[in-house]
């Protein structure tokens, strides 16, 4: 795709319906999917949590969401977690994953987090063997989810 606009942004309002399409493709089926505009207007500035989203040639094609939690074990410095990285099917080996885990590496850095961790489906071989290519590690820790308060 030589040529291509690549850009990485904080999500915006009104980009509540291309992000629910790409969280609909993450999780197909899941009915409790709903991203509201005012849901990202209130992210959109937040210190905390920042959902971004890749727009190449002008069309959101992937997102991300990055959450800084500060620790108490090394004086609150703050490590981050990644959740949700989707890129459209469509749009995949274009560059986009990587640009969005570099955009979210770089606010993490920019906020002295000590380690970004993130988790993935099980059954989501590709996605892994594409977060090992970016740096992370899945052989050192096993993550464990308990969900909670879900329909």
């Amino acid at each position: 795709m030589s040529g291509a606009a690549l850009q990485v942004r904080r999500a915006q309002p009104r980009d509540a319906a291309a992000v629910e399409a790409l969280y609909r493709e993450l999780v197909p089926g899941d009915p409790n999917i709903r991203v509201a505009p005012e849901h990202l207007a209130a992210l959109e500035h937040d210190p905390h949590d920042q959902l971004l989203v890749a727009e190449l040639d002008g069309v959101v094609c992937g997102s991300a969401f990055l959450t800084l939690c500060r620790d108490p074990m090394y004086g609150f410095q703050p490590y981050a977690v990644i959740e949700n990285v989707i890129v459209l099917a469509s749009r995949r080996a274009c560059g986009v994953g990587s640009a969005l885990l570099s955009a979210l590496e770089a606010n993490a850095r920019a906020a002295r987090c000590t380690k970004l961790m993130l988790l993935s489906s099980a059954s989501r071989s590709e996605a892994h063997a594409f977060f090992a290519r970016a740096g992370f590690d899945g052989e050192r820790k096993r993550g464990f989810v308990k969900y909670l308060n879900r329909a």
